[in-house]
């Protein structure tokens, strides 16, 4: 088999450092909880499998040849992102509701050392299923996760061998660097949970994020 190796993981590396939606969803879920932070991880490679599975058997070059399935598959996605942007906005303004009851109930004292998130009290089926499903989901959907196994690394196959076989092998090593880096980046960002626990850093956390993913969900919808 032979296929550029180097240039293949150069373009590789590049595409997992500048961050996208699969960053962010990552990110967010590695800081409420280090489980699922790499279910997430694990979600997001597994999402990148489908579009590696389509593109060997040519399932992704129909999808690309025809602007009604890119478009269905870009609108899809970008709702979806909208949807955890939203639910990252109302769980904000839930736990600042709920933060200020507690004031008022203490006669107003603040002492700041509830650290315990929703994640953290929910089961740890339920924080791997949400991880694992949001970070799918997000790869799944994501058009230009098709257009890279389809456009980018057929590039970096050569023609002495099975183009399906090569494009297998392209596939699983980028899904192997993808769940290294995603290891490493829990790992970073799971060391930032005692300070995001904070009641009012938590509560800016969620609206940063929330209002990332409705930003990037439209940004999605409104590409060309």
């Amino acid at each position: 088999m032979s296929v550029d190796l180097v240039g293949f993981l150069g373009v590789v590396l590049v595409a997992y450092v500048v961050p996208g939606p699969d960053f962010l969803v990552v990110v967010r879920s590695a800081t409420e909880h280090p489980a699922k932070g790499r279910a997430a991880a694990l979600g997001a490679q597994t999402g990148l499998c489908v579009h590696m599975l389509a593109a060997a058997v040519g399932l992704s070059l129909i999808a690309a040849r025809s602007p009604a399935v890119y478009d269905a598959i870009k609108l899809l996605g970008a709702a979806y992102l909208v949807y955890l942007g939203v639910r990252a906005v109302l769980a904000a303004r839930r736990g600042a509701r709920e933060q200020a009851a507690g004031r008022e109930a203490a006669g107003g004292v603040e002492d700041g050392t509830d650290s315990r998130t929703p994640e953290e009290e929910a089961p740890a089926h339920g924080r791997w299923r949400s991880g694992f499903t949001q970070g799918f989901l997000t790869n799944v959907l994501n058009p230009k996760a098709a257009l890279f196994f389809l456009s980018i690394l057929p590039q970096f196959v050569h023609g002495g061998g099975s183009t399906s076989r090569q494009i297998f092998f392209l596939g699983t090593l980028d899904i192997v660097i993808g769940v290294a880096y995603w290891f490493a980046l829990v790992a970073v960002a799971a060391r930032l949970r005692a300070f995001l626990a904070r009641p009012k850093v938590r509560h800016r956390w969620e609206l940063t994020t929330g209002w990332l993913f409705i930003a990037i969900g439209i940004g999605v919808a409104a590409a060309a």
